[in-house]
C-alpha cells in the first residue's frame, strides 16, 4: 500500500507540474517505490536478487538526476549569457 501512495503521489507530480525540478523528483518517487517493492519482495528470496535490482535502479536514478541537473546548469548558463548580451 504504501508503495503504491508513492507511485501515484510521483506520477500525479509528473503529470501536473511543468517546472522540471518537480518532475524529477516525481520520478525519483516513482523510483523509490519500486526499491519499495524490490525489498518487499526480496524478503523470502535466499539469492537476494531483489536487493540487486534494487540497487540497480537506485544507480540508474542517481546517473539520471546527475544528467538532468547537468543540462539544467547549462541552460542556466545560456539564458544567463544571453541576458548579459541583452543588457550591453
Amino acid at each position: 500500500m504504501v508503495s503504491a501512495f508513492i507511485f501515484s503521489m510521483g506520477l500525479g507530480i509528473i503529470l501536473l507540474k511543468r517546472n522540471t525540478l518537480f518532475v524529477l523528483m516525481g520520478i525519483e518517487l516513482i523510483l523509490a517505490a519500486a526499491n519499495l517493492n524490490f525489498a518487499a519482495f526480496n524478503r523470502g528470496d535466499q539469492e537476494q536478487q531483489g536487493l540487486m535490482f534494487s540497487l540497480f535502479v537506485l544507480v540508474i536514478g542517481v546517473c539520471e538526476i546527475a544528467i538532468a541537473l547537468a543540462i539544467i546548469l547549462m541552460v542556466y548558463r545560456n539564458q544567463k549569457h544571453k541576458m548579459e548580451n541583452e543588457k550591453v
